[in-house]
C-alpha cells in the first residue's frame, strides 16, 4: 500500500496491529472515491469482482470473524446458496451505504481488540472443511488474519480500479488528500 503507518504513535502491539488494518481499508476506501455506483459495480477485468462487491465482502468477513472471536454470530450468514451474494450490492445497498456499515464495522473491531484482557486469548475456528478440526486461534491471529484479508482484496481493488479510469493508488491518495504527486 502506497501510505506509511506510524505504529510507534499508537504505543502498543495493538494499536500497530490495529493501524495498519486502517491502512489497508483506506486502499479499498480510496479505489471507490469519486465513482458513480455504475462504475463502482462494474468489472473491467477477466474477474468477476467489482469494486462495490469487494466493499461489501470485506465489510462482512470483519464483521463475521469479529463476532466469531466475541462467541457471537455473523451478522449475515452465508453458505452455499448465497455465498455469491457478499460480492454484488443488492436490494438498496449502495456504495455510500456499504462504506458506512463497514466504518461501524472498523469501530466495533477496534473497540474488541483493545478490550480483551490479551491478545494471546483464544476461540475456536469454525467448523468448515478448510479449517482444522477443533482448532483455536489467538486474538492476535485474527487482527492478522483481517489484515491479509483486506490487503489481499486492497490489491484486487488497485488493479480493478486502474482498469476502470486509470486512476492508480497514488493517484487515489493524493486526490485524497487534495494534493498532486508526481
Amino acid at each position: 500500500m502506497v501510505t506509511h503507518v506510524r505504529a510507534e504513535a499508537q504505543g502498543d502491539e495493538r494499536g500497530a496491529l490495529l493501524s495498519f488494518l486502517a491502512e489497508q481499508r483506506g486502499g479499498i476506501r480510496r479505489a471507490v472515491l469519486g465513482l458513480t455506483e455504475e462504475q463502482a459495480a462494474g468489472k473491467p477485468s477477466a474477474s468477476e469482482l467489482s469494486l462495490a462487491g469487494l466493499l461489501k465482502h470485506v465489510a462482512e468477513v470483519e464483521q463475521g470473524w469479529i463476532a466469531r472471536a466475541k462467541g457471537e454470530p455473523p451478522a449475515v450468514k452465508r453458505d452455499e446458496s448465497n455465498w455469491h451474494e457478499c460480492f454484488r450490492l443488492t436490494g438498496d445497498e449502495s456504495v455510500e451505504s456499504q462504506l458506512a456499515y463497514w466504518e461501524k464495522v472498523a469501530a466495533e473491531t477496534e473497540a474488541f481488540v483493545r478490550s480483551v484482557p490479551t491478545l494471546d486469548d483464544t476461540f475456536a475456528l469454525p467448523n468448515d472443511p478448510w479449517f482444522p478440526p477443533d482448532e483455536r486461534v489467538s486474538m492476535r491471529w485474527v487482527v492478522l488474519h483481517l489484515i491479509r484479508e483486506t490487503a489481499r482484496h486492497a490489491g484486487h481493488a488497485d488493479i480493478i480500479r486502474e482498469s476502470l479510469d486509470g486512476a492508480s493508488a497514488w493517484d487515489l491518495v493524493a486526490k485524497e488528500q487534495g494534493t498532486s504527486w508526481g
